[in-house]
């Protein structure tokens, strides 16, 4: 591997300690330069540790030309000689860049270097800022979107005190709106926003609002291109603008999901750096009729049941989802119903899928969505887990300590299946004929899989339930097919 060009080094002061800085077109970096070796290693140079240290380039969030506020600038009267080359830097520049504190966690940091005359201070903020500025990937122009009644109420708040300063400081300009009723963003994004001149939107809130902000996106994007959504048969077109996530909500797993935290000065960093994550869409289908998009979680039965209860809930706040899940889990109810599916490309070679057809009761069907980059390959989109039903309360409740353990699998009553699309029709609305789900593009004879079809109830009647869409209640109990959609 061939070593970077410098494009600059100098030897700057760092609180009082000298350093040796190089900047190329990916690292900036500083070593610490010994000027007496008998002080080596003492505290009297400050709080700065000796040694060597780099960031990225990419990381870097701003640089800024400090103003001289040294007692030591020309006002006329006597000054003190300086004693070291450290005494004599009196001009300064601040680095703002990304700093990893605790797991998946970040922090802006800031390091300000003191140089000995004005003319190299000017070219190291002019050279970084010319490196900053070839970072195409970097947005300079946000829609911000704010639910100042999600979670508790606190998203407004932390977007002016957390994120704004951010923004800022890396000279990103945004246009805030904040909502002032359910779907106001959806709305906004579909008839009103022109969204040629931003470079993304940002949703401050939780799942709901950014489900909202997808909504809009991607239904504006398919208006624009003549896609009918309602048909299943269309090609979806990909969305242009990446969608930021600022977590201020009652449940915030996208962001989770995404970020690995729900922090939010580490979601606006990511933003600001431009990182990205792209994500499968799927479009939910009630026969002809387009439902809902969903990117994280589509359940049925006992995650439908807690989201259900907990709507009655919602004065309660976040703790509304502890209280409902716990009424739901006593429960224990059970379903029946038919799951057809159209597995993905290479699923027989998957040591988790063992069997292809099987009937039974569920205590609940989950679908799952994995990002991209942890797909095993570009077909195996949709991650399809039934629960069965012959399963004590107990074992019920040793599945969901192995869920969080990632070992949700490892169960004889678990079944797992990646698929392309499926279709849900409950018991009471099952018909003999057979069920046919074609996948866009193919041709031939399509394979198709069902389970839960043959099995009678053993005298009790099954309980029905609603779907859990990306925490919204979907209207339509027999849902089919999926598309799929990148987002960013």
């Amino acid at each position: 591997m061939e070593k970077q060009s410098r494009l600059l080094c100098s030897e700057l002061c760092v609180q009082r300690r000298l350093f040796e800085v190089t900047l190329n077109c990916t690292v900036l970096a500083w070593k610490d330069i010994q000027i007496d070796k008998k002080h080596t290693g003492r505290a009297i140079y400050g709080a700065v540790k000796a040694g060597s240290h780099c960031v990225p380039v990419c990381e870097i969030i701003a640089v800024q030309e400090k103003e001289d506020d040294s007692p030591c600038k020309d006002t006329g009267k006597w000054q003190k000689v300086p004693q070291s080359p450290a005494d004599s830097c009196q001009h300064a520049f601040t680095v703002f860049y990304v700093e990893r504190v605790r797991q998946h966690c970040w922090r802006c940091s800031n390091v300000t270097f003191h140089c000995s005359e004005h003319s190299m201070c000017l070219l190291w903020v002019q050279t970084i800022r010319e490196q900053l500025a070839l970072l195409t990937n970097r947005p300079k122009y946000l829609l911000v979107y704010i639910n100042p009644y999600g979670g508790k109420q606190r998203g407004k708040q932390i977007y002016d005190h957390k994120v704004a300063p951010i923004f800022s400081r890396a000279s990103i300009s945004t246009d805030v709106i904040v909502t002032e009723h359910a779907n106001h963003a959806r709305d906004h994004l579909k008839m009103e926003a022109d969204l040629k001149k931003y470079d993304g939107v940002v949703c401050v809130g939780g799942d709901g609002m950014f489900s909202e902000i997808m909504h809009g996106l991607v239904s504006r994007t398919q208006q624009e291109a003549g896609v009918d959504d309602n048909s299943m048969e269309e090609t979806l077109m990909p969305c242009g603008l990446r969608i930021g996530i600022i977590p201020a909500g009652s449940t915030d797993c996208i962001c989770y999901a995404t970020v690995g935290s729900n922090d939010p000065v580490t979601s606006a960093l990511h933003i600001v750096v431009g990182d990205s994550q792209p994500m499968d869409v799927c479009s939910v289908h009630n026969e002809d009729h387009f439902l809902r998009y969903s990117v994280s979680l589509l359940g049925y039965g006992f995650y439908g049941d807690v989201l259900t209860d907990s709507e009655r809930k919602r004065w309660m706040g976040p703790a509304r989802y502890d209280i409902s899940g716990v009424k739901t889990f006593l429960s224990h109810r059970y379903y029946e119903g038919t799951v057809s599916f159209l597995p993905a490309e290479g699923n027989s070679g998957t040591p988790r899928d063992k069997m292809q057809c099987r009937s039974g009761k569920f205590i609940f069907l989950l679908t799952l969505f994995f990002l991209r980059s942890l797909m095993l390959t570009q077909t195996e989109i949709i991650s399809f887990k039934i629960l069965q039903s012959k399963i004590s309360c107990f074992l019920f409740l040793i599945y969901f300590q192995m869920y969080f353990n990632h070992m949700m699998f490892d169960h004889s009553f678990v079944e797992v299946y990646r698929v392309k699309q499926f279709r849900f029709t409950p018991r009471y609305q099952e018909c003999d004929s057979e069920v046919d789900l074609r996948e866009s593009g193919a041709t031939g004879k399509q394979f198709l899989s069902q389970i839960c079809r043959e099995h009678r109830a053993c005298g009790c009647m099954p309980s029905q339930s609603n779907w859990n869409c990306d925490g919204e209640i979907l209207p339509h109990t027999a849902i089919q097919s999926f598309h799929r959609q990148e987002i960013v």
